[in-house]
């Protein structure tokens, strides 16, 4: 069997702290997968560097110089990372037969990415990195997490159950990614419109290496929001449906007041004149929001403005 050439696509941000620990780790795995003659000579390391203010191009650097394992690149500016996994995978997908992308905290089981690559030798296009439990998340995050991936099926968006962006990726498969050129990335939900033969190994998450999170919980809605509204126009169905609900019931109202009129002999106070008029406005203020985010999407969109400028890649 021909020893495939395996690229491992780390975006980094702001991980001065780790960097040198997770080359350690992952230098381990390079080097007992090229043992086995699973992996060519020709795999690499490869560190995405999306625009750290910190030393972390700095000890790149470094580890560049002691390896010739290590490839980076470095971004003139933080575009986020969905842009920082695609600078990598889209810069070296010519080179690999096949790319890992994973955090560079290690969170992720490395010890799965032997299986991965085996998987990928038995013809598998796509193979997701998929989590059994998240014993190591807060009971929030935990919930949260569940709820997003519930919500998502709910709006027809195809993603795969605790999966996050652990994954291996084919040359094939990332030539045809090429091809989508939104600036709007949600690359969870990307991977499964290929349409490719894939798979899904399973892993227990782990405790972060070092350092802090850089996902806080305004990226982390952002995010959301972003994977709903890029590839789901069930809320602005909602709207239609609210609005014809609201109409419904205007209608049924009117009777009533009607009726009140006549027969009951009401005496209208503020609170029915109040009531709707907060209600309904609400309502319109909700739709509207929701209308602004795609229409803002669209904006995006339209001005084909790049999704990240690459300043250095060695």
């Amino acid at each position: 069997m021909t020893k495939t050439i395996l690229y491992i696509i780390l975006p980094c941000y702001n991980e001065e702290e780790i960097i040198n620990q997770t080359f350690e780790e992952l230098i381990g795995v390079y080097n007992k997968l090229w043992k086995k003659e699973l992996i060519s000579q020709e795999s690499r390391i490869v560190f995405v560097d999306d625009g750290s203010s910190d030393e972390t191009w700095n000890k790149i650097l470094t580890l560049k110089e002691k390896s010739d394992t290590v490839l980076a690149i470095k971004l003139a500016q933080n575009v986020g990372h969905q842009n920082a996994i695609l600078a990598g995978l889209l810069t070296y997908k010519d080179q690999a037969d096949c790319c890992i992308t994973i955090d560079a905290d290690l969170q992720d089981d490395i010890t799965v990415i032997e299986t991965m690559v085996k998987k990928y030798q038995e013809g598998n296009e796509i193979v997701y990195g998929v989590r059994n439990k998240r014993v190591t998340d807060t009971f929030f995050k935990k919930q949260t997490a569940l709820a997003f991936y519930k919500l998502m099926k709910i709006m027809g968006v195809n993603i795969i159950f605790n999966h996050a962006d652990y994954r291996l990726a084919s040359g094939k498969a990332l030539n045809e990614l090429a091809k989508f050129k939104e600036v709007n990335l949600f690359l969870r939900s990307m991977f499964p419109l290929l349409g490719f033969k894939t798979t899904e190994v399973y892993y227990d998450r782990l405790k972060r290496i070092g350092g802090n999170t850089k996902f806080s919980l305004k990226k982390m809605l952002s995010f959301s929001l972003d994977g709903i509204t890029s590839f789901s126009i069930v809320p602005l169905r909602l709207i239609t449906f609210l609005g014809l609900s609201i109409f419904f019931f205007s209608l049924l109202f009117i009777v009533y007041a009607i009726y009140s009129y006549l027969v009951l002999n009401t005496i209208k106070g503020w609170a029915s004149t109040a009531l709707p008029i907060y209600f309904l406005g609400g309502i319109q203020l909700f739709c509207v929001g929701i209308i602004g985010e795609y229409i803002g999407k669209i904006y995006k969109e339209v001005k084909q403005r790049p999704r990240y400028i690459v300043e250095k890649t060695i």
